[in-house]
């Protein structure tokens, strides 16, 4: 068993290397493998990564890192780092410390107990969560409802990053999304397949625009619809 974690980033210059020490640092029973895709940082993020990857610290070649020459979206860096995962299992991480690693061993024991196929983090149950945008907050309950009725699935939180898999689900589908349209496509297509998906809280220390956030409204309206494109037209 091995854990696969990717991180798509682009200008994270502040986080990055605080992200590095805590994922190696995560209470998990599996080795861990770090999968970098730099979407065509210009912050320094990328000339760090590359530093990071080819330094003493990393004989193993635990951390590898993969540049994109031009910024494609989060859904684009992960189909890069997908084509070289080599573990079992496959977290998508964050690069801006919104999600605590310390949370892998919660996020991973239902693939490892073999109950789920896919996990999902949830924001809103249980863990503690900062208080922040009322309209992304009911944008995200809109857009996870509208997913619920097109999968019939039951799902909370369909727009959490923290998402986990077992590799051989994720490499069985065929991902189109470039930016953060990935959350809906993934959710919906794992739910065509058949997955035994399951939720698990979680905490999120969300950001302010002013500190880097980087979603808006404009990927709320598009991920409606990806909802119904994948669902009835993919």
């Amino acid at each position: 068993m091995k854990l696969s974690v990717i991180v798509p980033v682009y200008n994270e210059i502040a986080t990055i290397a605080e992200v590095i020490w805590r994922v190696r640092a995560a209470p998990v029973s599996v080795p861990i493998e770090l999968i970098f895709v730099d979407d065509c940082s210009v912050d320094g993020t990328r000339e760090l990564l590359q530093n990071l990857a080819t330094s003493e610290g990393n004989e193993n070649g635990e951390l590898k890192v993969f540049l994109h020459e031009r910024n494609l979206g989060k859904g684009a860096a992960i189909r890069t780092a997908i084509t070289h995962v080599t573990g079992t299992m496959v977290l998508i991480q964050d690069a801006d410390l919104e999600y605590d690693p310390q949370e892998y061993g919660t996020l991973l024991d239902p693939i490892l107990n073999g109950h789920a196929d896919v996990v999902f983090g949830n924001r809103f149950h249980g863990g503690t969560h900062r208080v922040l945008y009322f309209w992304h907050a009911v944008g995200n309950r809109l857009l996870t409802t509208l997913c619920n009725m097109m999968t019939n699935l039951n799902l909370t939180d369909m727009e959490v990053g923290y998402k986990v898999f077992r590799t051989e689900i994720l490499k069985q589908i065929r991902l189109q999304s470039r930016r953060f349209g990935f959350e809906p496509e993934i959710t919906v297509k794992v739910a065509k397949l058949g997955c035994r998906i399951y939720e698990v809280p979680i905490s999120y220390y969300g950001r302010t625009y002013a500190e880097g956030k980087k979603i808006g409204w404009r990927d709320g309206i598009a991920a409606f619809f990806h909802i119904i494109r994948y669902r009835f037209f993919d």
